[in-house]
């Protein structure tokens, strides 16, 4: 995409990317909920993420401010161990997976993240922060399937791994028809120490 043609913002939020194995694990553990219940909109494995902070639309001059800092971050890090495991929801209409491990220490980054996008002066929606990874949405008129598979969800316990890696990402969520999509505009491995 050419300059002139960037739209003037951007969605952006910051987050972890389970390894393709790890997301591999709970997506197995999904098969047969996939088979049962197709009405549920399941997001793509490939866009599995832990959200750290959501930033929301962003002129598009602002998410190439946020780089140096977050590298610099990233660089004081060491990769988290984390797993997914059992299953949740939120309304009875957001599936997802818990994350489990060294929890402490990610809640511990999250507000470094949050910490680094105020000091650029970026104005966010500060929520509380519940680690999780989306993995479907029920339609309005099905209010039984997300707490169905949760619940088949429950001894779900995936194998650990090292979380070594920030990612800064935009998604394409309002801006014309088919399904979400994200992509990262940088990402840094986790080098330094605790």
């Amino acid at each position: 995409m050419t300059e002139e043609n960037q739209p003037p913002t951007v969605r952006v939020f910051i987050a972890l990317a389970p390894p393709d194995d790890a997301k591999d694990e709970l997506a197995q553990a999904l098969g047969p909920a996939h088979e049962a219940y197709p009405r549920l909109r399941w997001n793509r494995i490939e866009d599995w993420h832990i959200t750290l902070a959501f930033l929301g639309e962003l002129p598009a001059t602002t998410a190439p401010l946020l780089r140096p800092p977050l590298a610099a971050l990233a660089r004081t890090r060491q990769p988290l161990r984390l797993s997914l495991g059992r299953g949740g929801h939120f309304d009875q209409r957001v599936l997802w997976s818990g994350i489990e491990g060294e929890v402490e220490e990610l809640h511990r980054l999250t507000a470094d993240v949050r910490g680094v996008v105020r000091g650029c002066g970026v104005d966010f929606e500060d929520r509380l922060f519940r680690p999780h990874l989306t993995l479907a949405r029920a339609r309005r008129d099905d209010v039984s399937s997300v707490p169905e598979v949760a619940e088949g969800l429950a001894g779900f316990t995936g194998r650990p791994w090292p979380a070594a890696r920030l990612h800064l990402v935009a998604s394409n969520v309002g801006r014309g028809p088919g399904p979400i999509r994200y992509r990262d505009i940088a990402a840094w491995d986790f080098t330094g120490g605790r």
